[in-house]
Formats: C-alpha cells, sequence, structure tokens
C-alpha cells in the first residue's frame, strides 16, 4: 500500500534527526524510548519501544541472606575503609 501523504518532515543534521513534535505527542514518544528502524524493500519504517516506568522498573528486590544496612553501605560506598 502506497501513500502520497506526507505526516511530518525533519533535516538529518550530524546523523541526527529531530522527530516532530506532534508526532511524538501522537505516539507517545518520551525521553528513555527506543527506536527500531526497519528497512523493508527501500522504505523505511519505525517502531516506537516503549520505556518501561520508572527507574527501578525491573529491579526485584533484594533477595539475599545478609541482613543488609542501607544507611551504612551508602554513606560508605566508594569510600576505601583501609
Amino acid at each position: 500500500m502506497s501513500s502520497d501523504r506526507i505526516d511530518a518532515e525533519s533535516k538529518v543534521s550530524g546523523n541526527q534527526a529531530n522527530i516532530p513534535a506532534r508526532i511524538r505527542r501522537e505516539l507517545d514518544i518520551d525521553d528513555g524510548d527506543h527506536l527500531r528502524w526497519h528497512v523493508e524493500n527501500g522504505t523505511l519504517r519505525v517502531e516506537v519501544v516503549q520505556q518501561e516506568t520508572g527507574t527501578f522498573a525491573n529491579f526485584d528486590g533484594y533477595d539475599g541472606d545478609e541482613e543488609t544496612d542501607v544507611t551504612t553501605d551508602h554513606d560508605a560506598w566508594g569510600v576505601d575503609a583501609g
């Protein structure tokens, strides 16, 4: 199926192209989302992959046997105790 309709246009600069605001809003594209690029018979198709919400979206928590003290561990992180 071919279409002559142009939804939006942007210019490539330094190997980068901006996504027009109207398209970002319509597809709910936000910082952190990924774009998957597909070339099919000379036609470019872009798939939007939405970022899962929250910084720790994939974090299952600590399930170790050792007890922790987050305040002490945080304050001491990166400090050489020796």
